[in-house]
């Protein structure tokens, strides 16, 4: 298993992993997975944000902007921490629900940081597998709502992956396999 005070010490460039996709598509265990190899901390969207909710004023501002904006305050705290963790040399990992947009200026940060951005795909083609795992699942995240599969499914039909991405991972097939792909990958990555 290949770690990444291994990678700093052989001088390699640290890595900033965003996992993306669909809520309930297994992006947070990906996540987790991929710590666990690059023994690397995951900044999570809905851990963010779910910090901000204690403030009235805020959520206010928030619900007045133009829709998206949660999804953009989110991610813009995410790339900041991200930038932080990247100029001490320390691989980061996000996790969060990332737009075409959103890579983008990840892999603006990631260029200014000297770090290598690698991104993971999570999907899930079976929408009853989906709904299973929406209706399933309590993530228990303080300040912080759980979806319903209404939501889940209006976003299906508008979800656009982003273009750039280097690992797809396939809900529906098992924890294991996954975690073996990310890790497989992940050290290819980090010896190449």
């Amino acid at each position: 298993m290949v770690r990444c005070r291994e990678c700093y010490t052989q001088g390699m460039k640290p890595l900033l992993v965003v996992v993306t996709g669909l809520q309930g598509t297994g992006k947070s265990t990906v996540a987790e997975s991929a710590a666990g190899v690059l023994g690397a901390p995951v900044l999570a969207h809905d851990w963010a944000m779910s910090g901000l909710r204690p403030y009235p004023h805020l959520q206010q501002a928030l619900g007045s902007m133009e829709p998206g904006a949660h999804g953009a305050v989110g991610w813009s705290i995410l790339r900041a921490l991200a930038r932080s963790q990247l100029r001490r040399k320390a691989t980061v990992i996000l996790d969060g629900v990332a737009r075409a947009p959103d890579i983008h200026r990840c892999e603006e940060v990631a260029r200014d940081e000297g770090a290598t951005l690698i991104v993971i795909l999570t999907e899930c083609a079976d929408a009853q597998v989906h709904r299973s795992r929406i209706e399933g699942r309590r993530r228990d995240i303080p300040n912080w709502y759980e979806l319903e599969w209404d939501h889940m499914q209006r976003a299906r039909t508008s979800w656009e992956p982003p273009d750039r991405v280097d690992l797809t991972v396939q809900a529906t097939d098992s924890p294991d396999t996954n975690s073996r792909l990310v890790r497989d990958f992940l050290a290819t990555v980090a010896t190449g």
